[in-house]
């Protein structure tokens, strides 16, 4: 009896880590701008094939260069010092990367991916798949209309230094100058889209090295 318990208990972990692994890479899709049909929603076997099809995976070091590990070997909050990318590929072009963001709301820390575009300069989408902040207020940090507000605002000034991206209090004036680099809050979530503005600053800080290459190659 024993042994088929351990035996279903591995069972058992197996599938939820493949639940795991095939929602992260979701989440990535979702982010570099991949979506499923209104009617027909995505099947474990289509998120693995649209991924393998379309997605490069790489692990970068500190200086922003290649290196010859496998991101599914990469624990983001303890390997610091590596990094995972996730190319989005056209042929032999990209047409963006998606980077993990991790870091603290008011309640729990917010799991996610932020997509840029291919000039390294751009927001191309942002998802969250895991946090503990609270329905109908932090909550609405994975609801549509707000990760919405980032697609196609820039984490960097015209000189290329780098801002991320700021969340404010209220709705963006669309005459504020500074409109390229902000996006709407959450009504009474104030300390959420505070911490996901310091989180979010904090990671592309980390990739800087990567994006400084790839917005040098377009000048």
């Amino acid at each position: 009896m024993g042994f088929f318990l351990a035996l279903a208990a591995d069972w058992l972990r197996d599938l939820q880590d493949l639940n795991v692994e095939n929602d992260m890479r979701k989440n990535i899709l979702l982010s570099l701008g991949f979506k499923p049909g209104a009617e027909t929603p995505w099947t474990s076997d289509d998120i693995q094939k649209l991924f393998e099809e379309n997605i490069e995976a790489l692990v970068l070091d500190a200086s922003g260069q290649r290196t010859e590990k496998d991101p599914k070997e990469i624990d983001s909050e303890k390997n610091v010092e590596f990094l995972p990318i996730y190319l989005k590929k056209i042929g032999d072009d990209v047409g963006g990367y998606a980077i993990p963001i991790a870091g603290k709301g008011l309640w729990s820390t917010l799991y996610g991916y932020f997509a840029i575009e291919p000039d390294g300069r751009t927001v191309k989408g942002i998802t969250f798949y895991k946090h503990g902040e609270t329905p109908g207020l932090g909550g609405e940090v994975d609801k549509p209309w707000f990760q919405q507000n980032f697609i196609g605002k820039r984490f960097v000034d015209e000189n290329d230094h780098l801002l991320g991206i700021h969340v404010i209090k209220g709705k963006v004036e669309s005459d504020d100058q500074e409109a390229y680099h902000k996006v709407d809050g959450i009504s009474g979530a104030t300390m959420t889209g505070k911490g996901l503005e310091y989180f979010l600053k904090d990671d592309l800080v980390k990739y800087e090295p990567f994006f400084k290459q790839v917005r040098g190659r377009q000048s």
